[in-house]
């Protein structure tokens, strides 16, 4: 609940409070033109990167090698995509964050070694013992074999 209300309030707030600040700073008219410009420089950079990214996803699969890190990473750049494209400072600025290579391969190392805690925890709470043996029920609530003659 508290990470929606910082994405979907908090971040727009401050988005407004940097392009006000930037529009008196520098004009409006600057101000629209510098974010037209840095969603179009950031839209380049996201199609450069996703290029690159699929052709060495075609030379893995060649190899008959399953391309997951690509796969990650196409997605890390799709979410850069998504923030670059929204108007404002703040989200272009993490989707450049996100567009260099190095911090990506950091962020996506992370992600994953998150999920795969998650994942083992999840696992591990499982209770078997409570697993019912016997035949499931049928609609009516009656184990299969038992009808009405």
């Amino acid at each position: 609940m508290a990470v929606l209300f910082v994405l979907f309030i908090v971040i727009p707030i401050i988005e407004l409070v940097l392009i006000i600040q930037v529009g008196q700073a520098l004009g409006a008219w600057n101000t629209i033109g510098l974010l037209i410009i840095d969603s179009l420089i950031g839209a380049w950079l996201v199609k450069h990167q996703g290029l690159g990214l699929l052709k060495r996803s075609r030379e893995r699969l060649q190899k008959g090698e399953m391309p997951s890190d690509e796969i990650f990473s196409g997605i890390a750049i799709l979410f850069a995509g998504a923030l670059m494209l929204t108007p404002g400072f703040l989200t272009d600025v993490f989707g450049l964050i996100i567009l260099i290579p190095p911090i990506r391969s950091v962020a996506i190392a992370g992600i994953r070694r998150n999920f795969r805690s998650r994942a083992t925890n999840t696992s591990a709470t499982w209770n078997l013992e409570t697993w019912n043996s016997e035949e499931p029920p049928d609609d009516d609530g009656r184990p299969f074999g038992e009808k009405d003659n």
